[in-house]
């Protein structure tokens, strides 16, 4: 029992340790890519959320990612609950396809097909996302985000989710070897 206590609680510790090294990386890190559309700023903020996911498990990268964004929305980003469920809802789609990919094939081949599918998926729910929110809620004329959809918006967003999906997977590798050698106790991928 005790070594389950132990075990929970550094899990806990490694999870909250992600969510803070992700949201240093998002206030360091954050620049636009289009000029034309200044207001796409790309963060690293996801990294650390795609690596909790591949030692966790999806259900724990989802955690990771709730909190994570919660506290971008609320205290940092000023997103306010739109940009929180606009980036719980496209960066979940990543987090559960990467993650369950890389449960069932835990591989290197599992980790790339499932980034690579996540930021696709992830990618196309940005678009009727940026519909119902950018439109209704932050008041952007249809027109606009129609001509702003196809050179800027969607590019951003396989810019940003793909971009991200390979800086975790270049950190991850050295690290879950790492971590395997070590005989981590909290890695199960629940």
């Amino acid at each position: 029992m005790e070594n389950k206590t132990r075990k929970n609680i550094l899990k806990m510790v490694q999870m909250a340790m992600l969510i803070a090294i992700s949201l240093v990386l998002m206030m360091l890190i954050r620049f636009p890519i289009f000029p034309a559309a200044a207001f796409l700023q790309y963060d690293m903020a996801d990294v650390p959320v795609l690596i909790g996911t591949m030692l966790f498990g999806p259900l724990s990268g989802l955690l990771i990612l709730v909190i994570e964004a919660f506290l971008q929305a609320f205290l940092l980003a000023g997103d306010g609950w739109i940009g929180f469920l606009m980036h719980v809802m496209a960066q979940g789609v990543l987090v559960l396809i990467a993650g369950l990919f890389y449960r069932r094939w835990n591989n290197i081949r599992g980790l790339t097909v499932g980034l690579i599918l996540g930021s696709l998926g992830a990618t196309l729910m940005m678009i009727p996302l940026n519909y119902i929110f950018t439109v209704h809620f932050y008041g952007v004329p249809l027109e606009a985000l129609n001509d702003l959809m196809l050179p800027a918006v969607i590019p951003f967003n396989l810019i940003k989710m793909g971009g991200n999906s390979l800086i975790s997977a270049i950190v991850f590798i050295p690290l879950h070897r790492y971590l395997d050698h070590r005989k981590n106790p909290v890695i199960d991928k629940k």
